[in-house]
């Protein structure tokens, strides 16, 4: 049988809907029918090709997406904890479960990492179905209490943003939180540190974005082309500086901003990843992270073992992905939805829950 998918064919060029060989499962895999894959900006770097400087660039062919939830359909030999039927979110961040990383609970850079969508070794999910490897780890069973149109929204960018803030970041406390870029991974940020008890500063070139920030909770925002130094701007209102900063899109300006906005002993939280123009490059002030102590945190993606916590904030009402769902797109809209971001032209986090239209 086949299916339908988005399959890069060459970097920068129309992406096209495809009829491919659906998936079936290694021994240690599930397959599961896709419910729900978010548009994600990391999909348009991978379309650009950027990202080869750590490994996520595929050689096309290659199937996008990684932002996916679903309902297994087909299961493995060896798979002992996942059975057909279960609706699962899954992570993009894929686990082996046997290395030392992973024993210790640091699956989200597990030694023998597989990136979904971005690496030929997992072909994505903006297709009909998908195959997850080492599908004890990597397939979550979502609560009784979550369906997999709400799971459709904690794809990567706001799983990442969850691990971003509850865990390294470690927000809360009444504390001021600065975020800069306020696309779906900044919007998932202010949202969930505002859960977990922060004041949260959102930073933008972009009223709409600032507006769906303050809707979810950014207690202030700042518009970076309207003032004379958005840095200065964070100082003010924070009363000397931030005490946690988060770039959630990595160019040079949003980067550097988020570290100079922050107070003596900040933390920043560096989410956001490179496009070709810098490849992975940024300078920063060393010497005022000296001077101030400030500390620099990387944060990726999010650990299939902490998948609960989130799970359960949901559950509870504290956190809901679906208040970040812009909108719903089928199969044939992903190309458009992409060429949009490249002039930053979305709002919030788009989910295509249509694939066979």
């Amino acid at each position: 049988m086949s299916m339908q998918a988005v399959v890069l064919e060459e970097f920068r060029e129309p992406l096209d809907v495809q009829e491919l060989e659906r998936p079936d499962p290694e021994p240690h895999g599930v397959v599961a029918a896709v419910e729900g894959c978010g548009v994600c900006r990391s999909d348009w770097h991978c379309w650009q090709g950027d990202w080869d400087w750590f490994g996520y660039r595929p050689e096309p062919p290659h199937i996008l997406g990684h932002e996916p939830t679903g309902t297994v359909v087909e299961v493995g030999d060896d798979v002992e904890n996942v059975e057909e039927g279960q609706e699962i979110a899954i992570p993009f961040n894929f686990a082996c479960g046997k290395c030392s990383l992973c024993r210790n609970g640091r699956e989200n850079i597990c030694e023998n990492h597989i990136g979904l969508g971005f690496m030929n070794e997992a072909p994505g999910a903006f297709a009909e179905e998908v195959h997850i490897p080492n599908g004890d780890i990597n397939a979550v069973p979502l609560p009784d209490g979550i369906d997999v149109e709400t799971a459709a929204g904690c794809g990567c960018r706001f799983m990442t943003s969850y691990h971003g803030m509850a865990h390294q970041g470690d927000v809360g406390n009444g504390e001021d939180v600065v975020v800069h870029g306020c696309g779906g991974i900044g919007l998932s940020a202010v949202h969930i540190a505002n859960a977990l008890g922060a004041n949260v500063i959102g930073v933008d070139l972009m009223d709409a974005k600032l507006e769906r920030a303050e809707e979810l909770g950014a207690v202030a925002t700042v518009n970076a082309a309207e003032v004379d130094d958005p840095v200065t701007e964070v100082h003010d209102i924070t009363n000397g500086g931030a005490d946690v900063s988060v770039d959630a899109l990595e160019i040079e300006t949003t980067c550097r901003n988020a570290v100079d906005s922050l107070g003596n002993g900040g933390r920043h939280v560096q989410i956001g990843l490179t496009t070709s123009d810098e490849r992975g490059e940024i300078p920063l002030p060393t010497d005022e992270i000296v001077a101030k102590e400030i500390e620099v945190i990387g944060s990726l993606g999010l650990q299939p073992s902490r998948y609960p916590e989130m799970l359960d904030m949901i559950q509870s009402g504290k956190l809901d992905p679906t208040a970040l769902v812009e909108k719903t797109i089928d199969i044939h809209q992903v190309p458009d939805e992409l060429e949009a971001m490249t002039d930053f032209d979305t709002v919030g986090i788009p989910v295509c829950n249509d694939f066979s239209s």
